[in-house]
């Protein structure tokens, strides 16, 4: 038979029940570092697309009106 106490079986589950706590708390942390990160990473990745779209809006105009000027000049001549 077994040595182990009604007691000594309940303190082992405590510190056992403990111990997955303090783990799901550390993984509770890191998680929420994580999620904070991420949305720190997603708020500078809609800027630099905003950023990216004008620029190309830019370019595109600019391309645009380089070819209707060299319509004009073929036009012209």
């Amino acid at each position: 038979m077994s040595n182990s106490t009604p007691q000594s079986v309940t303190e082992q589950e405590l510190r056992k029940l403990e111990a997955r706590l303090e783990e799901l708390v550390r993984t509770i942390s890191r998680l929420k570092e994580e999620n904070r990160s991420l949305r720190n990473q997603q708020d500078s990745l809609v800027t630099e697309r905003a950023n990216l779209i004008e620029k190309n809006e830019l370019a595109r105009n600019r391309v645009e009106a380089m070819i209707n000027r060299l319509k004009a000049m073929e036009q012209g001549a």
